[in-house]
């Protein structure tokens, strides 16, 4: 059999870390203490400032870096996801390859395989999200544009609400993107044995918890949306990774 127990093991501890990451840290959050879920908040003040703004260029601009920043790194992403294919379908030749090296602990060519296969889902799905969050961009902008000049202040918020609801899905996914690359990584880490899978897979998570909870970023977003006055998460805009 070409997984260990202790293979086993790391690697249902991983899928569960990469599955429930996200359920988990929305129901620690509790609706505030988190970087994403106040994110949620602030960005739904500032579609409601951006549709009652005359002059809309500067929001335009800021959904303009977010679109660039993902299409970058949907970009990066595609190229790793070609080079973990590369040494998939390399064959016999790369997997003697890898096996010569003193750190890398893989028992089979199946079990190689199955390593690089794992690094490789992550890479894509990683990228969907991606891709998936620039079309959302793009529809974000076109709403941007067709923002109205009223006077209606009624009209003016549930226009910058309406548009808070697409925004934050967005920028959902390219969190998620993002968060794959951590994924990625803690999946690599099997090359080098399962415990080293098992260790990188609790620390990745662990980063990333810390960085949403008790992070100096953290702390001043938190800050700022108290400054904001934002209330609790409304249910549609709740859908922050």
């Amino acid at each position: 059999m070409p997984f260990s127990p202790l293979d086993l093991t790391a690697l249902l501890v991983f899928a569960v870390a990469w599955l429930a990451y996200e359920p988990l840290l929305k129901a620690a959050a509790r609706g505030r203490g988190a970087i994403n879920t106040d994110l949620t908040l602030i960005r739904l003040t500032w579609m409601k400032n951006m549709a009652g703004r005359e002059n809309k260029f500067m929001d335009g601009q800021l959904l303009g870096h977010v679109l660039n920043s993902a299409s970058f790194f949907a970009s990066s992403n595609l190229i790793l996801i070609a080079a973990a294919a590369g040494v998939l379908f390399g064959g016999e030749s790369t997997f003697r390859s890898a096996s010569s090296l003193v750190v890398i602990k893989t028992s089979t060519r199946l079990l190689f395989e199955f390593q690089i296969a794992l690094v490789l889902v992550a890479l894509a799905r990683g990228l969907l999200d991606f891709i998936w969050a620039i079309r959302q961009m793009n529809y974000c902008i076109a709403v941007v544009g067709a923002a109205p000049d009223t006077e209606d202040q009624a009209f003016k918020d549930h226009y910058g609400e309406a548009a808070a609801r697409l925004l934050n899905p967005a920028l959902s996914a390219f969190n998620a993107g993002v968060r794959g690359y951590y994924f990625a990584l803690a999946a690599a880490a099997w090359l080098f044995g399962p415990i080293s899978f098992l260790v990188v897979t609790l620390g990745a998570v662990s980063l990333l918890i810390w960085r949403q909870r008790h992070s100096k970023a953290a702390a001043a977003i938190r800050d700022l949306r108290t400054l904001l006055g934002t209330g609790p998460v409304p249910p549609a805009a709740g859908e922050e990774r």
